[in-house]
């Protein structure tokens, strides 16, 4: 393995002193444009590369944002990182990204790798089975911002970005409702975290506004998963009173079900209407297309990436009560609506 070459090697080879191929680097003002020229050929001749973190040791700053997502095959959440980069990337930050792929240790793992590593601040999107938050005590004890943005926890000095969640599943209800439905069925993700739970207790509210009792078959949890989709498909089939509509906490989920609701020769919306949520390309795509909530994933990471940039500078000071939220919309289209 080649030898790592160091600032002293250009030093010993050009016949300077290693702080002026430092401060040539760096272009300092007191290096004529001739120095830092040579230095910067040499450099290059021989495949020097520059320590960031080393360079940013006096100011304590790495320029690197951490962000933990739960899985990056989403669209949704494609979305949102992309909204970050863009941000961060303008305000000279550069973003490190892992998953957690649904695990807590795994997601404790990341926030400790991130934190060795030095990130200025760290952008969280909670696993399914989270429910142990020290793992991001030491970011809060040395005051580096920690944000979290769709599936949050509010913890002490951390701020929060979201859409209501409660609203928008009321919302996707009362619609089914409105269309005529008369015995609904949530299919829900991992009620441990607030994004499914907010959005049943929405369901629930629209269902009671309307004299519609919930009961406990009104609800299936799911890990929104295309395995689980015979399981729906049962469900639906072996109930009593017909399921006549579907809130399903997931478009790409949504979708697989209309398929195998089709070959199962049920009609929609004729027989069983239903609205998705995330307005992912595959609500448009699948036949009918899917009514869906518009979940605006490339304006939370603009904001967020905006919101991190703002503590990192010093000009905003979020709290947990500040919590950000988002507007969405109902989308209506054929899966609902004759």
């Amino acid at each position: 393995m080649d030898k790592k070459i160091t600032i002293y090697d250009l030093a010993k080879a050009l016949g300077v002193s290693a702080g002026t191929v430092s401060r040539s680097l760096n272009n300092h003002r007191s290096i004529s444009d001739k120095t830092k020229q040579r230095v910067i050929a040499k450099a290059n001749e021989l495949g020097y590369q520059t320590n960031k973190f080393a360079v940013n040791l006096s100011t304590q700053k790495s320029n690197t944002i951490g962000v933990i997502v739960p899985k990056l095959n989403s669209i949704f959440m494609s979305d949102v990182l992309a909204g970050i980069e863009k941000t961060v990337n303008e305000a000279g930050y550069n973003l490190i990204i892992s998953q957690s792929l649904e695990m807590m240790e795994k997601e404790k793992l990341n926030a400790k790798t991130l934190y060795n590593s030095g990130v200025d601040a760290l952008l969280v999107s909670l696993a399914y089975d989270t429910n142990d938050f020290d793992h991001f005590a030491y970011y809060i004890r040395h005051n580096i911002p920690l944000i979290f943005l769709d599936r949050v926890h509010n913890l002490p000095n951390c701020s929060t970005i979201i859409i209501n969640n409660k609203q928008a599943g009321f919302e996707a209800t009362e619609h089914l409702i409105e269309q005529g439905c008369k015995n609904l069925l949530c299919i829900s993700g991992n009620l441990k975290r607030n994004v499914y739970s907010e959005r049943l207790m929405g369901f629930k509210e629209a269902l009671a506004k309307h004299q519609m009792k919930f009961k406990k078959s009104n609800c299936l949890e799911t890990e929104l998963d295309p395995n689980d989709v015979p399981k729906v498909i049962n469900y639906i089939k072996n109930q009593k009173q017909a399921i006549d509509g579907l809130f399903v906490a997931s478009d790409t989920f949504a979708a697989h079900c209309i398929k195998a609701l089709k070959k199962e020769h049920f009609r929609i919306p004729e027989d069983i209407k239903i609205i998705g949520f995330n307005n992912d390309p595959i609500s448009e795509l699948v036949t009918p297309p899917l009514s869906t909530i518009n979940y605006p994933g490339y304006e939370m990471g603009v904001l967020a990436g905006q919101s991190v940039i703002s503590q990192l500078n010093g000009s905003l000071d979020l709290q947990p009560a500040n919590s950000i939220t988002l507007r969405h919309q109902l989308i209506i289209r054929e899966s609902t609506h004759i």
